[in-house]
């Protein structure tokens, strides 16, 4: 069978496609129809010869086959350190294979290439930093998922997940109307307590234009609010797009590099609109990386930057607390051990580990590091969609004893998580393992333990 009916080589456009799969529940008959799905292997070969370039050539053929990058795995810990869980295996028994088969596979390997690409990486970058030569198998193996992704051999959560992003500019079916109502409800569902509260959308020339994950709007509203009250509480001039406004990109876990530059260009164009001074990325790793680190290639920027200056959370909170904008009662601090979950893609990746560490110190009496920490923080397990492939589920499970036993070793039962992921991983941690640790973003702490001006504060009505 050259082609199914839900699944095949060709992305999601439409509303109707779109809901079609949301109705195969667990993805079923998609699953069915892939046992079946024929590879058209002149196109995976012609796509190898026209984008394998001389970066990823060269890795595939210096690899030493060393074993150095084993332990950087935390999928090789996890599974009893299985050989074929090292990243360089995993790399050379899908990429390295299809290269040399000249693109000559079939279903079956697919189905091997598609369960390592999703289910034994993460893509979280850390195996580079211990490879002798440099080879990121975290890169190679984002670009064997873009292989899978032409032929159809993806899974189910993120063939939808791509076609949101196609079709709605978000990871969730969330129209501009949608979103415009959420900003308007939770700014009257805080105002008593926050006299001038506001979400201003669309404001022209703002210094801060606020973008965010998806998942806030549809699952945690609350989230956006508060981040309201936070630059409130700060007096920024800022603003949220009607157009524009989503950060995040499972087009870029879905290997899916033509809606990965749609969904990013639509941030862009919100920039350019409403002629901001900064943005500002939500409390999400991969949203930061999607928009701000990958995205200007995406988009055909030779600056290799964004639009306008772009910051995570963490940055413009930090900045918030040092400069005074942002007050901490040093009675509300947080007084039992705590430690904090390094995102791959804005600490590993982007770099952000002090003042990640510099918010700590202004909030925590105890603050505990993992061992290891920063740039050398093991992924929370779940990231690159690991979380959300229900196939995958017992794989994501395993995975996450590692983090468990290095949030264990710190003797800390509060974890702050400053990603959608990280916090999604180690709620499902919990949930798995029952360790009894809790786990809390940013913004409500600060918003706990933050001094609030009295001209902020609700005035009392007069007997």
């Amino acid at each position: 069978m050259p082609e199914g009916k839900l699944c095949n080589k060709t992305p999601i456009n439409t509303k109707e496609e779109l809901q079609a799969l949301l109705s195969d529940k667990s993805g079923k008959q998609y699953y069915e129809e892939m046992k079946h799905l024929d590879v058209d292997q002149e196109k995976l070969w012609g796509t190898i010869q026209k984008t394998l370039k001389s970066r990823l050539k060269t890795w595939l053929e210096i690899c030493a086959h060393c074993g150095l990058c084993s332990d950087s795995c935390f999928l090789y810990l996890a599974n009893n350190k299985d050989p074929k869980q090292v990243p360089s295996y995993k790399v050379q028994s899908t990429l390295g294979e299809i290269v040399r088969r000249k693109g000559k596979v079939d279903n079956d390997f697919m189905h091997y290439v598609m369960e390592t690409a999703w289910s034994k990486c993460t893509c979280c970058n850390r195996c580079g930093m211990y490879c002798p030569f440099g080879i990121d198998m975290g890169i190679m193996i984002s670009y064997v998922r873009g292989l899978c992704f032409g032929q159809g051999f993806v899974p189910w959560e993120m063939k939808i997940g791509s076609g949101m992003h196609r079709v709605y500019r978000a990871q969730m079916d969330i129209t501009t109307e949608d979103w415009v109502e959420t900003c308007e409800w939770m700014a009257e569902e805080y105002e008593e307590d926050w006299p001038g509260l506001e979400i201003p959308v669309d404001k022209q020339n703002a210094d801060i234009i606020y973008t965010v994950n998806a998942r806030e709007p549809k699952h945690y509203p609350e989230d956006l609010a508060e981040a309201a009250i936070l630059f409130h509480m700060a007096g920024e001039n800022w603003t949220v797009p009607s157009m524009g406004w989503e950060e995040t990109s499972l087009a870029m876990f879905a290997g899916d590099w033509e809606a990965c530059k749609l969904q990013v260009e639509s941030v862009y164009d919100a920039m350019k609109r409403l002629n901001a001074k900064k943005m500002v990325v939500t409390e999400c790793g991969h949203a930061y990386r999607a928009t701000v680190v990958e995205g200007p290639y995406w988009a055909g920027l030779e600056s290799g930057q964004t639009p306008i200056p772009s910051f995570h959370y963490v940055e413009w909170l930090a900045e918030a607390l040092r400069t005074g904008k942002i007050k901490i009662d040093p009675a509300k601090k947080i007084k039992e051990p705590v430690t904090y979950q390094d995102s791959c893609n804005y600490i590993r990746n982007a770099g952000l580990g002090d003042v990640a560490r510099e918010i700590m110190s202004y909030i925590a009496e105890d603050f505990r590091e993992m061992e290891p920490n920063r740039e050398h923080n093991f992924c929370c397990g779940g990231g690159g969609g690991f979380n959300g492939i229900g196939l995958y589920r017992e794989q994501r499970n395993t995975g996450l004893k590692v983090k468990r036993d290095q949030i264990l070793k710190t003797g800390a039962k509060l974890v702050v998580s400053p990603c959608h992921n990280c916090w999604d991983a180690i709620r499902d941690l919990e949930e798995v393992y029952k360790v009894g640790i809790r786990w809390s973003f940013l913004k409500p702490l600060i918003i706990e333990m933050a001094i609030v001006p009295e001209h902020l504060k609700p005035q009392e009505e007069e007997a």
